[in-house]
């Protein structure tokens, strides 16, 4: 079996080729992939779903090459973006399991620390969303209210 060179010693991995260029084998035109876009987006996936979806369903490799905007941007222009980045949602859901698990198993403390350092990356990550607007400028973390926005969604 070949290994593919990382350039890390001892490290095998692939990663995608750094296209400039439309694919010539792709025969989608732009309007087509932001209808799909759109359409999917209104089925609620998220945009990392989308973009899986059309690698594995339509062929499409990379939609911004074709399109020139990102899925999220797509999304955004069509006003179908979810309140809260899909970053931010992954980690708050992440840390609402995380603290369930801890008042269950109180001596645990490895997840105890785990959950201390996922709650500050969410306060790290949701100042940033902050300072570019993706967020109300008043928002902070809050636990309680992390569980209820992520029953909400």
């Amino acid at each position: 079996m070949a290994r593919i060179y990382s350039g890390k010693k001892g490290k095998a991995s692939s990663h995608r080729p750094p296209y400039k260029a439309v694919p010539t084998w792709t025969k989608q035109k732009k309007e087509d992939i932001e209808k799909l876009v759109i359409d999917l987006a209104k089925s609620k996936h998220t945009s990392s779903m989308i973009g899986t979806i059309l690698r594995d369903s339509y062929g499409i490799p990379d939609s911004a090459l074709i399109t020139g905007k990102s899925i999220s941007r797509v999304m955004e222009n069509n006003n179908l973006y979810p309140d809260f980045p899909e970053d931010l949602m992954f980690l708050l859901r992440k840390a609402v399991e995380l603290r369930k698990h801890t008042s269950t198993y109180k001596k645990d403390r490895h997840s105890r620390r785990g959950l201390s350092n996922l709650e500050s990356k969410i306060r790290r990550l949701s100042k940033y969303y902050v300072r570019s607007g993706k967020l109300p400028e008043k928002w902070k973390y809050d636990p309680e209210q992390a569980r209820l926005i992520v029953e909400k969604w």
